[in-house]
């Protein structure tokens, strides 16, 4: 459904909906495991359905899949039947490796059933805007070059880290670009690698790239939404905000209300309810107190929209989801 995005993004808060990162537990809803899912696009369309129809959330979320655009390059992914697939292995190790890595088009390995995912979905989902999830640049060159040999290479192998983000970036726009040619509204852009940097590193190598992916691809009817889930994200806000994301997503590792109390009054920001201790291994009664004690610590920033802090773990168990939905509406009187 196309619409004008900057409006809606504008009046989110207001409509004191959530704005939950939910997907892969939409795999008890269709009697599939993990594996079947992340190789059916047909499945992840109807996934999407099945969630928008029975949650009042304020957009649908695409899979949060970290491991699509790695594989597109060529890094090994392990797969599972009840676990979103993760990255094993380092696949470049050195500059010459980095110079010779080749841009992948947009449908190599899965990229392309999960844009045909999307263009599915997007029919199927006529209430709310369809977001697509992406990873950030640094995270995705993270996962090429190994998360931890990466923040040694910021500083021993500067060169070869900018020579990989750009490469990254360059799919990470192309791929944007699909998901907005196949009807989304906008990408869920997740960066949780640079929020383990340093601010100066995350201001070298995080920012400017994610940057470019925004101007390359954000307008009236396209957003981007930034999320970050690293503990040291408070401390890099004045670089985080300058990427120009329409909003942005915090994880459970930082204290919202300093979040919202330092961003733009402007901006919305959204969060961060602790996806694995909370949401999938708590109780409805448990979900239910922890959301209503984060509504009413950031109840007085109207720039708030609830979450989830990440996303949302396959198994997780729907009576808790239903829990968080139903303390949102009590919260807010519905």
């Amino acid at each position: 459904m196309k619409q004008n995005m900057r409006e809606w993004i504008k009046t989110l808060p207001q409509s004191k909906k959530s704005f939950p990162i939910l997907s892969f537990p939409c795999v008890s809803l269709l009697g599939c495991t993990v594996k079947e899912l992340i190789s059916d696009s047909d499945k992840q369309a109807e996934g999407m359905a099945l969630v928008a129809q029975r949650t009042n959330s304020a957009a649908s979320v695409s899979l949060m899949d970290l491991s699509v655009e790695a594989e597109c390059f060529g890094a090994t992914v392990r797969f599972s039947d009840d676990e979103v697939p993760t990255v094993v292995g380092r696949l470049i190790h050195d500059e010459e490796e980095a110079n010779a890595l080749t841009v992948p088009s947009v449908g190599a390995a899965r990229s392309g059933l999960y844009v045909d995912s999307i263009r599915k979905a997007v029919p199927m989902i006529t209430d709310r805007p369809v977001f697509a999830g992406i990873i950030g640049p640094f995270s995705l060159a993270a996962r090429l070059l190994d998360v931890s040999e990466i923040m040694i290479d910021c500083y021993d192998e500067p060169d070869m880290v900018h020579t990989v983000l750009e490469k990254a970036t360059e799919f990470l726009i192309e791929y944007a670009k699909a998901y907005k040619d196949a009807g989304a509204n906008g990408i869920v852009m997740a960066e949780p690698v640079s929020g383990l940097l340093s601010p100066a590193l995350e201001e070298e190598f995080s920012s400017p790239y994610v940057k470019k992916i925004t101007d390359a691809v954000q307008d009236d009817f396209f957003l981007m939404i930034y999320h970050n889930c690293g503990n040291n994200t408070p401390r890099m806000i004045e670089s985080i905000s300058s990427v120009g994301a329409a909003a942005y997503h915090f994880g459970n590792a930082v204290d919202m209300k300093q979040m919202l109390e330092d961003f733009p009054k402007d901006t919305p920001v959204m969060g961060n309810l602790d996806p694995a201790g909370v949401l999938r291994l708590g109780t409805p009664e448990s979900v239910k107190e922890k959301t209503l004690e984060l509504l009413r610590e950031c109840a007085g920033y109207e720039n708030f929209v609830v979450s989830s802090g990440c996303d949302i773990p396959p198994m997780t168990p729907w009576e808790n989801l239903n829990a968080f939905f139903e303390a949102v509406d009590e919260f807010y009187g519905r």
